[in-house]
């Protein structure tokens, strides 16, 4: 039988992870937080759910805009980018501030990763999900409070071998 991995996809909480998104990500393998984190509080509690976390820094993760909370590494800490080996191929991650302009994002991301099999961005906090072509493109949209346009929200990839599936979740209003 084939190895299935859950992946749980969020970004942009800038300090603030909203205990609804925070709870839809129980029974997740690993989360990937797609930059902005904002702050030690969040990693920690995307920790307390068991998963394995992969967070990547944002733009709005400088040392000046990032909420400490105890003894954790500050934002340095975070890498760039990031990969992800999953059971059918690699999630690749990166804060969307690193590819401009906007309008031209989604075939620069396909370039940068041409080997990835899905990419995962934040910055725009706009939820958007691109299986046009290959490698697809996921922003989740942002998970905290700041502009949430809609709802806070995620994507929980289920990744097997050659079936991956992606659902999208939002939440009304904010919390």
């Amino acid at each position: 039988m084939q190895r299935s991995v859950r992946v749980g996809i969020i970004g942009d909480t800038h300090g603030a992870l909203d205990a609804r998104v925070l709870s839809a990500l129980a029974g997740c393998d690993t989360v990937v937080h797609a930059g902005d984190v904002g702050g030690d509080e969040v990693l920690a509690a995307l920790s307390r759910t068991g998963a394995s976390v992969v967070a990547v820094r944002g733009n709005n993760d400088v040392a000046g805009k990032w909420l400490r909370c105890g003894d954790r590494n500050g934002p340095d800490a975070l890498p760039e980018s990031a990969a992800l080996e999953l059971p059918g191929g690699t999630l690749a991650v990166v804060h969307g501030h690193r590819v401009l302009p906007a309008s031209d994002r989604h075939r620069k991301l396909r370039e940068q990763f041409p080997r990835a099999r899905l990419v995962v961005y934040g910055h725009s906090h706009r939820l958007c999900i691109d299986r046009g072509a290959v490698p697809w493109l996921v922003n989740p949209g942002a998970a905290g409070r700041a502009r949430t346009f809609g709802g806070p929200s995620l994507v929980v990839l289920d990744a097997a071998g050659e079936r991956w599936r992606l659902a999208e979740r939002r939440f009304a209003g904010k919390r």
